[in-house]
């Protein structure tokens, strides 16, 4: 993100056959906002954050259970702090866009542009 700070989230629920799909600035959150979150999750998660080299290829699961271990002897009897290496992202939309299905691919989809301070819509095509 580093490198292109823009994504795109969709969200989509089948139950209603509604989605909706924003894109936007990506921005890493302070430290502030980062250490009131870590310090919502609950311990195991916190230990677990500490544990996990996330996304690396993990050999044996044993590994891991003996990191979580290591940690939760550190940390025992004392507050989890936020690893250094952990925080995160915050999408400030510039684009929302709402999809509701209807028969026969007509589907109909509504966006919402920001421009400057104002926000405008427009019907799309399916």
């Amino acid at each position: 993100m580093a490198a292109n700070p823009y994504a795109a989230l969709c969200f989509y629920w089948k139950s209603t056959d509604r989605q909706i799909r924003l894109e936007g600035r990506v921005d890493l959150v302070d430290d502030v906002e980062a250490d009131a979150y870590f310090a919502t999750r609950p311990y195991e998660s916190q230990i677990g954050a500490w544990a996990s080299k996330q996304s690396q290829v993990l050999d044996q699961r044993s590994i891991l259970e003996d990191r979580v271990a290591k940690y939760e002897r550190r940390f025992v009897d004392s507050q989890v702090p936020r690893p250094e290496f952990w925080s995160g992202y915050r999408l400030v939309p510039d684009k929302f866009e709402f999809w509701d299905r209807r028969p026969h691919r007509l589907h109909h989809r509504t966006l919402y542009s920001r421009e400057g301070d104002r926000w405008i819509e427009t019907t799309l095509y399916p």
